[in-house]
């Protein structure tokens, strides 16, 4: 009750604050990934929403209201830290590799990796604290997975 007064939310509130602000960081991501090359076609939209509903255990629908809202958030931001920092913040180590895999998924949807696509993902890396290797052993998984 104190913490209400206070203007803070309630434990419960406050925990699922912070699930939205990881989740919608991770859609931004992804969509920031699509997008680099200047080309967010249907076939990386869909791969979007398929890997926020599996890692987030979304139907489909709130999985397409998330890529919204990641989008929107990816458009009014002019950098990437913030939503680096909210990943770095909430996701222990392997997590945060198993996004980096989610971001190579993306990144490879269409078939061909952009040179401003794989500077990202090198970019992101850094910011989330996964290393080189890692995000190379990681691609490697996405690639062995895609055949």
């Amino acid at each position: 009750m104190l913490r209400e007064l206070l203007g803070f939310g309630t434990a419960t509130e406050e925990a699922e604050k912070d699930e939205t602000s990881l989740r919608v960081a991770a859609a931004a991501l992804l969509v920031e990934t699509a997008s680099i090359d200047d080309a967010f076609d249907e076939k990386e939209r869909e791969v979007v929403k398929r890997l926020l509903q599996e890692r987030f255990g979304l139907a489909a629908a709130e999985a397409h209201r998330l890529l919204a809202e990641g989008q929107r958030s990816r458009d009014a931001s002019a950098q990437l830290y913030g939503f680096a920092r909210a990943i770095k913040e909430r996701l222990d180590p392997a997590e945060r590799i198993e996004l980096v895999e989610m971001l190579w998924e993306v990144a490879l949807a269409d078939g061909a990796l952009d040179p401003l696509e794989d500077t990202l993902l090198r970019r992101i890396g850094g910011l989330i604290d996964v290393p080189d290797r890692e995000r190379g052993l990681a691609r490697q998984r996405v690639l062995a997975r895609r055949g």
